[in-house]
């Protein structure tokens, strides 16, 4: 069996092919609130993994480099071997979760614009929230790198939101990350209802790990959900 590099709340990470790539093996493992809360979700990690996959499809084929390589079965792709820039670019259409509590904002307020944060990438931190001058005050990243990654972190916006979109789902929110491959920063991480909030177009159902944050009941459906309206 290949040596773990990395195991997080959702994935592992293990050695690649050769010392430019790794693997990633998704897990059925369901977490909240820094991990206080956890369950296994027999299949997560199998829905997780095939969403992602499907999105940075999409996405490579507009134009976004990400770190996918080769989807090797039902829950482990082949990705390049980047180093992760400990920064979490969140991405904001409408108001829900943390934004709608921190700002008095009823979720499902459509926001006038996008809007673009950052938190620093640390578990027992909490994942602070943390502005510009303090991630280049800490040397976690330059000026022209969070530059970067807000410019593609709109460009992928404006692609999802359509693709969403299209298939009857609002884009509420949505956690992305970058890493260093090469000379250039690149889209790493995944895009599954684990790091995103999706919600039916109509009646504002929600599909994404909100149903387990909320004890709402079949998580698992809505993920499957999601999956098969990216499928048509």
């Amino acid at each position: 069996m290949a040596k773990i590099l990395y195991e997080g709340k959702s994935k592992v990470i293990l050695e690649g092919r050769d010392d430019k790539s790794a693997l990633v093996y998704y897990k059925d493992t369901a977490t909240a609130f820094d991990g206080k809360k956890k369950e296994d979700l027999n299949g997560k990690g199998k829905l997780n993994a095939a969403i992602s996959h499907l999105i940075y499809g999409r996405l490579e084929e507009n134009g976004i480099e990400t770190h996918l390589l080769e989807v090797v079965d039902d829950t482990s792709a082949l990705v390049k071997k980047a180093e992760i820039v400990m920064v979490e670019v969140i991405v904001r259409n409408v108001a829900a979760g943390s934004f709608s509590k921190k700002y008095g904002v009823p979720e499902g307020t459509e926001l006038k614009n996008t809007t673009i944060e950052f938190s620093l990438k640390d578990d027992t931190l909490g994942d602070p929230q943390i502005n510009e001058s303090q991630v280049t005050a800490l040397g976690i990243a330059t000026a022209d790198e969070l530059n970067q990654m807000k410019v593609q972190a709109l460009r992928i916006n404006e692609i999802l939101s359509k693709i969403f979109d299209n298939v009857g789902i609002r884009l509420v929110d949505y956690k992305l990350e970058f890493g260093r491959y090469e000379d250039r920063l690149i889209l790493c991480d995944e895009i599954s209802p684990d790091s995103c909030r999706f919600w039916d177009k109509e009646t504002n159902k929600k599909l994404d790990k909100d149903r387990f944050r909320r004890d709402m009941g079949n998580v698992l459906d809505g993920y499957q959900d999601v999956l098969e309206r990216l499928q048509v």
